[in-house]
């Protein structure tokens, strides 16, 4: 059974959801909207330039998590999915899923984004297997930290490196479908790298490693 891994932000989705999170939190006036905006913005950038510190992001990100109770939270998540995420699922996508599933591949989504924000967007499309950055519970409250490594950059394959070794799974014809430069190290890995409506960095790349580049939208 081959591989099928697949970014989600700009990758299966026609926008950013951790960035996304942020404006909801914003409109919504659940953090303070000026400055919460400018620090969204700003780590954003440096996520485009690859330049993104990761965990000082993720102090930001992860936040708004303990500042308020589960419950409540949860409930926000809904409402933000429906603004915010439904409306930015893409048609080409679930075709692309379901052109693997039914080449008896086994699916998983990887993200960097937290899985507060990405497990239910996971389930929308129908992906059980998801790898993603952690957000720190104790005692089922979020506590703003994060737990192991945050599943970027090489941390991607250092994370799908044990979940291969937990489920007896490889890498053999597996395939990779990313946007961005930043998931370089895991599209180096696999045997089938795809660019997806990629970032200049990773456009220019695939082209001169000869990689295919597919558009989504």
């Amino acid at each position: 059974m081959a591989l099928a891994l697949f970014d989600l932000d700009n990758t299966l989705l026609a926008g950013d959801s951790d960035y996304l999170w942020g404006c909801f939190l914003v409109e919504h006036s659940i953090v303070d909207g000026e400055s919460y905006e400018s620090e969204n913005q700003r780590f954003y950038d440096q996520y485009l330039a690859g330049s993104l510190d990761i965990y000082e992001f993720l102090r930001f990100q992860l936040k708004p998590l303990a500042l308020h109770k589960r419950e409540q939270l949860e409930q926000w998540r809904e409402q933000y999915l429906a603004e915010k995420i439904d409306p930015v699922l893409l048609p080409a996508a679930r075709e692309l899923l379901d052109k693997h599933r039914a080449q008896g591949d086994e699916l998983l989504i990887i993200t960097a984004t937290n899985r507060f924000i990405t497990e239910p967007i996971a389930e929308r499309y129908g992906v059980s297997h998801l790898l993603a950055t952690e957000p720190e519970l104790v005692d089922g409250e979020y506590t703003g930290n994060v737990s192991g490594t945050p599943c970027f950059q090489a941390g991607k394959v250092e994370r799908l490196q044990a979940w291969l070794q937990q489920h007896d799974r490889h890498l053999d014809d597996s395939w990779f479908y990313s946007d961005s430069h930043n998931d370089l190290p895991l599209l180096e890995t696999v045997t089938h790298p795809v660019a997806v409506d990629p970032d200049e960095q990773l456009k220019q790349h695939a082209q001169a490693q000869g990689w295919p580049v597919i558009s989504l939208r």
